[in-house]
């Protein structure tokens, strides 16, 4: 199964970064995966099936704020 991803989401891993936080805003899509730590500011690359293997939550972003849209259009 493929990741659902989008920019914004953040990623709760398994393990926690070397620095204590195991939270993580993805910030680039493709192949590898773009992730910055929300402790330290660390920026990784992951591949899509490393990401998948350690990998223990996804946190939506929240809803995108359009000016142009109403609410509930």
């Amino acid at each position: 199964m493929a990741l659902e991803l989008k920019i914004g989401d953040v990623l709760q891993m398994k393990k926690p970064h070397p620095c204590g936080g195991s939270l993580w805003t993805v910030t680039r899509l493709g192949a590898d995966i773009g992730m910055t730590c929300q402790e330290c500011g660390r920026y990784v690359l992951l591949a899509r099936s490393q990401l998948a293997r350690r990998l223990k939550q996804i946190i939506p972003a929240g809803p995108d704020l359009n000016p142009d849209k109403g609410p509930g259009t």
